[in-house]
Order: structure tokens, then C-alpha cells, then sequence
């Protein structure tokens, strides 16, 4: 398809198929001074995002085995096939491209399916980390859970009780809550309030169970959450999260903003992981898990306001931009919290890069950067992990990223 006729095609499929999601933007307008991309018209916006989602849709969306109308999010073609945070980044996508996409519910329903044929072992609302292929069948091979794929697996299902209501064969509020109080009896942390790393941390006082990582930090989702249930403890985890990076950002990178992939607890505060606390020795440095934060946390002041991130989010524009000489191609993979690149990461990615065009929303004076950030994202397409994050983070800075409440 030439994209002349492209164009024509999304224009007049928008008014027909996207009149729900109109209704709730209206009601859910970003922080006041923020900005969008302005170098090309909101009409070739959308046309720009539905280009990333139908490359995504295209290389990631698979149907399980033998077993029809249920579908995943492919992570890999071989061995681990998919894990929770796959999912979630595939319902939380097709809930919000269901103005584009007229099988989006189809394929929502069927992701549906595939959660609750995984549980995990350790609370059955919640879903298995990891899931891969064994005699020809995609059966769960992680036993436990991983907090953010759940947390974006609650937060789809209300999204999806918005978009299309749950009177038909799916009850997705009903659902929703049940993720949502799954999350608060197996995620959060009793005595801190923070959110602990998966079901499988319930043994608290160690290192590791005690420990947190920033890439879970969905604060506008866990006021969702609190507005969806009455649950007034997920303000206690808002407020002790947010004094988690408001610690971390005062004490290890107030020249920076970044946030490291793992923080543990040490002498009553939240510190760095201190060598490997997890996955590896740069558990205390920027990198894979935490190249999300930006995205996060910018989320949560465009659609709700709160500032307690706003001196963070104008610290890390400032250092990336400064950084890289407003090059997105000289966005590395790594970085210690002063901002040292990490050896051997002085190359390119698409899950570092996309996550500042969120962050680069919140002031004007960021506009080229936003519009440069804008343009990679649709140009470029790299491995599952990128694409899902670039596809997540377009949706926020095309404006289509409407709150459940």
C-alpha cells in the first residue's frame, strides 16, 4: 500500500471506528504545557503510530498452538517463547490501538484466554513469568510471576471495561480486580509498602524479597488501581514509591534523573543495588529494566498532574539531551548513575531510545528532541523489547494514551 493511499484510508476509517476512545480523551487532556510532535499534522501522527503497530502487530502477535483464538506475544521464536511483561505490553497496545485496529478486541479476548490458561504458582490471578514450547504445546516454564507484566495486565483490563464494557463473554472489570487484589496480597511489600519483584518474594527480610525494581514504578496505574477499587493502600505504595525515587535522585544522580534497574533496602532507606542483586553486577546501574523509567514516570505527570517527578523528568531531559548533543543515535545502552557510559554499551537501542520521547513532553523547550525522538521511533524496529516499548511510548506522545477513570 503506497502511503498516499495510506493516508486517505486512515482518514476515513478514524471517524467510524474510534468514536469510544473520542469520548474518553476528552475527559483524560494531559498536564497543561505539555506538548505532543508538532512537525507533522495530528492526521500523519496517527497514520505514523498505526505504521509501528501494524509492524508490530505483524512480527510479534502469534496464535498458540493447536489451540485457536488464543494468542501471545511472541518474545523470542524459539526456547522462552513469551513472558508476562509480553503480555502486558500486547493487551495494554491493543486496548489502546482498538480506534485503528477493528480486531482489536478479537485479539485482546484471545491474549485473555492465554493469561488465564498460565497462572502462576504462587497466586492464580497473577500470571506465569515465562512461557515456553515443550513437546509442541507453549506451556508455562517460570512457575512464578514478574510484578510488570500483572500490573499492565490490570491495567489493560480496565482499559478494556472502558473501551468496550463488561457485559459480554469476558466480565474485564471484574477481572481487572481481580489482578488488582492478587497485586496488593502477593506484590506489595507489608511492612514498606513498595512493590516487591514477583509472588515468588514472599519471604520478606532478605535482600532480595525486600528489594524493588524502578521499571515496575507505574504510578499513574496504581492510581488507576485505587480509583477502580477504593483501595486506599495503593495511595501508601504511590507515596512510598515516589519517595523511593525521590531519595535515589537526590542522593546518586541528581545531574542525571536516571534511576538504576534494582534498589534494595540499607540502613532505612532505598539505595542502588549494590553488585548483583538480581540478574547481574550492573543491577545498581541504568540499563535494561530501568531504560523503561523515563517512560513511566513522565506518564504519570502528563495524565495526572502530580509533580513530585517534575524535577527528576527536567534532569534526566536536560542530561540526555547535553549527553548525546541532541543526537537520538548517540543514546547508549547503559549509563552509571553519574551518567559514565557503561563498557562495552557504547551502542544503540531502541528500548533507551524511545522512553525520553515521554519525558521529553513535559516542556516546550524540548520540542525538536520530542520531534527527532518521534521520527526514530518510526523509522527504526529492532527486537521485541524495543518495538513493544517504542509502540507503548508513541501511543503516550501521540496523545491517545486516555486514563481508565
Amino acid at each position: 500500500m503506497n502511503k498516499l493511499l495510506f493516508l486517505l484510508i486512515s482518514t476515513m476509517v478514524l471517524p467510524v471506528i474510534c468514536s469510544a476512545q473520542q469520548q474518553v480523551n476528552m475527559k483524560a487532556a494531559y498536564t497543561a504545557g505539555s506538548i505532543k510532535p508538532n512537525h507533522k499534522s495530528p492526521v500523519q501522527i496517527n497514520a505514523d503510530l498505526s505504521v509501528v503497530y501494524n509492524r508490530w502487530k505483524k512480527n510479534y502477535l502469534t496464535e498458540d498452538i493447536g489451540v485457536k483464538g488464543q494468542y501471545y506475544i511472541k518474545s523470542q521464536p524459539t526456547g522462552t517463547v513469551t513472558v508476562s511483561e509480553a503480555h502486558g505490553y500486547g493487551m495494554i497496545s491493543m486496548a489502546y490501538m482498538a480506534w485503528y485496529d477493528q480486531d482489536a478486541k478479537l485479539y485482546f479476548d484471545g491474549m485473555v484466554r492465554f493469561f488465564k490458561a498460565h497462572p502462576s504458582n504462587g497466586n492464580k490471578h497473577l500470571m506465569c513469568w515465562q512461557e515456553g514450547i515443550r513437546d509442541g504445546k507453549v506451556v508455562s516454564v517460570g512457575g512464578s510471576s514478574a510484578t510488570d507484566g500483572d500490573m499492565d495486565i490490570a491495567y489493560a483490563f480496565l482499559l478494556a471495561d472502558k473501551m468496550w464494557g463488561s457485559k459480554g463473554e469476558i466480565n474485564y472489570k471484574a477481572e481487572a480486580l481481580l489482578v488488582i487484589d492478587a497485586l496488593m496480597q502477593s506484590i506489595v511489600h507489608t511492612k514498606f509498602k513498595t512493590l516487591k519483584m514477583g509472588d515468588w518474594a514472599g519471604n520478606e527480610g532478605n535482600r532480595v524479597s525486600d528489594g524493588s525494581r524502578p521499571s515496575d514504578f507505574m504510578l499513574q496505574q496504581m492510581k488507576a488501581y485505587q480509583k477502580a477499587t477504593g483501595n486506599n493502600r495503593w495511595n501508601a505504595v504511590v507515596d512510598s514509591t515516589y519517595a523511593i525515587t525521590q531519595h535515589i535522585f537526590a542522593a546518586y544522580s541528581p545531574a542525571t534523573g536516571l534511576m538504576p534497574d534494582f534498589v534494595e533496602r540499607k540502613d532505612g532507606q532505598f539505595i542502588p543495588a549494590i553488585g548483583e542483586l538480581l540478574e547481574g553486577n550492573t543491577d545498581g546501574a541504568y540499563s535494561y529494566n530501568s531504560a523503561r523509567f523515563p517512560w513511566r514516570l513522565a506518564t504519570d505527570y502528563l495524565t495526572t498532574g502530580d509533580k513530585r517527578g517534575i524535577a527528576q523528568l527536567r534532569a534526566l531531559n536536560t542530561w540526555i539531551q547535553k549527553t548525546s548533543s541532541g543526537e537520538v543515535n548517540k543514546i547508549y545502552t547503559g549509563y552509571k548513575m553519574d551518567g559514565t557510559v557503561l563498557a562495552g554499551r557504547d551502542h544503540t537501542d531502541l528500548t533507551f531510545q524511545s522512553p525520553f520521547m515521554v519525558s521529553a513532553m513535559i516542556d516546550k523547550d524540548n520540542q525538536l528532541w520530542l520531534n527527532k525522538l518521534w521520527d526514530n521511533g518510526v523509522k527504526r524496529s529492532g527486537s521485541y523489547f524495543g518495538d513493544s516499548i517504542t509502540l507503548l511510548c508513541m501511543i503516550v506522545a501521540s496523545g491517545n494514551w486516555w486514563t481508565p477513570e
